[in-house]
């Protein structure tokens, strides 16, 4: 009942394509109602409750569709393509999107590590890839409701809004998805902290040793544990980090070589060779062609 009143309130408060902040910290209401084709994004840690429409996104070469079956999780920042293909006036995609505060969920784990004996923690034996999807349950859903139902009230919405977003949290971390976010925001969370080691410092020349060393693990162990985490190698995730901002950066206007160097890359002819065998083609074919794609859309 609840997913459906606030399928209502998103569809009453977005009138035009696009996002729109609700006034609660990292919440976002938005609607989509055109194709985009799947491009170069980095998602931070997030979680997305679609209520209407479908989003597709490439995840290490894998496919991925998401409807309002399910809501999508991001639990450290990731490197992936996302588009809304079905999209459309007649079908938009909209939902409610949440950007996770690190520190009020790092703060919320801790608490519930520490209150273990006698906070049931959802039992999901299997290792967290970073992305992934969970169902929704009535926890959640009407945690998400009483969250948004603060943006009709101003004085609500300044006094309450801090202690319901923890609420809201609390129904993650209870749910299907809180195994995620208890093992990349709870202690031993070094690989999440290499990541973000690296996201801070991409224009560097960051190497797997400067990951590894940042969190004091070896080679060996930090390569298996990343790829435990993230389903990717450490070389490819760093690879598919600095493309993915590079391909953003290009499609903003940036120059292709002044984009190469922003993201780590020395050599430009080496950029444009691993651009090509990720994406299928040259940094300038790639922007011609999305360019001449969007074109076709407006």
């Amino acid at each position: 009942m609840s997913k459906e009143l606030i399928k209502k309130f998103v569809d009453t408060k977005v009138s035009e394509n696009g996002m729109v902040e609700t006034g609660i910290e990292g919440v976002q209401l938005f609607k989509i109602t055109e194709s985009i084709r799947c491009a170069p994004a980095i998602y931070e840690p997030s979680l997305t409750a679609i209520v209407s429409g479908s989003k597709e996104a490439v995840w290490n070469g894998d496919k991925h569709f998401y409807d309002n079956s399910k809501y999508i999780c991001c639990t450290m920042s990731m490197p992936i393509e996302a588009g809304t293909p079905k999209a459309s006036s007649e079908n938009p995609l909209m939902g409610v999107y949440i950007s996770i505060n690190n520190q009020l969920m790092t703060e919320l784990v801790l608490e519930m590590e520490s209150a273990k004996d006698v906070i049931k923690m959802p039992k999901r034996a299997q290792h967290s890839q970073g992305l992934l999807t969970a169902n929704w349950d009535n926890g959640l859903c009407n945690e998400l409701y009483r969250l948004l139902l603060l943006v009709e009230n101003p004085t609500d919405l300044a006094i309450l809004s801090k202690s319901r977003l923890r609420e809201l949290y609390y129904a993650i971390l209870k749910g299907e998805s809180g195994y995620a976010f208890k093992r990349t925001f709870g202690v031993g969370n070094e690989i999440a902290r290499s990541i973000e080691y690296l996201s801070s410092n991409l224009s560097d020349a960051i190497t797997i040793e400067d990951m590894a060393d940042y969190i004091g693990m070896s080679r060996a162990v930090f390569h298996r544990k990343f790829k435990q985490a993230t389903n990717m190698s450490p070389i490819q995730f760093v690879k598919s980090m600095r493309l993915n901002n590079a391909a953003m950066k290009i499609s903003e206007g940036m120059n292709v070589n002044v984009a190469a160097m922003e993201v780590g890359y020395v050599s430009s002819s080496q950029f444009s060779r691993e651009f090509k065998r990720m994406y299928g083609a040259s940094p300038k074919q790639w922007i011609q062609t999305k360019r001449q794609f969007e074109n076709v859309l407006q």
